[in-house]
């Protein structure tokens, strides 16, 4: 005697569109929140934001110095002023914009996203940032401080 086939099991039911764009558009909405604040808020004046922890006990920039300007001068449109207030934010608003990007298409398509980030990036990514804090604290890598 055979055993009875096991019940097939139903195809998955298909997400609608609307509800898979919840999360980038959720996402997108709050980065425009933040740099639409940062925009009407001019964190060249002193007083609206608090001030750097290792900036104010050391004297040293940290990698985040200046990523505030670096957003205000983004959301004005002034990609110079913003590069030379922190030239490595600049490069995450941008990365950050193609990673977004490449999320939204993977959505609208209905294709699932993968996102396998290789060990070693972590630590490339630690070098970046430790190489920039380091080079715009010395006298040739002044032009990177803020």
């Amino acid at each position: 005697m055979d055993a009875p086939p096991a019940p097939a099991t139903p195809p998955p039911v298909p997400v609608p569109r609307a509800r898979r764009l919840i999360a980038p558009l959720g996402t997108l909405t709050g980065v425009l929140a933040a740099f639409t604040y940062v925009g009407l808020v001019d964190p060249n004046e002193s007083g609206h934001y608090p001030v750097c922890p290792l900036l104010a006990l050391t004297g040293l920039y940290c990698p985040g110095c200046g990523g505030l300007r670096s957003a205000h001068a983004v959301a004005h449109g002034d990609l110079a002023a913003a590069l030379g207030a922190n030239a490595l934010a600049v490069t995450g608003y941008a990365a950050f914009a193609a990673v977004w990007l490449v999320w939204l298409i993977h959505v609208v398509r209905g294709t699932p996203t993968r996102v396998s980030v290789p060990p070693f990036a972590g630590w490339a990514l630690g070098a970046v940032l430790l190489a920039f804090t380091v080079v715009r604290n010395l006298p040739f890598g002044s032009s990177l401080a803020p």
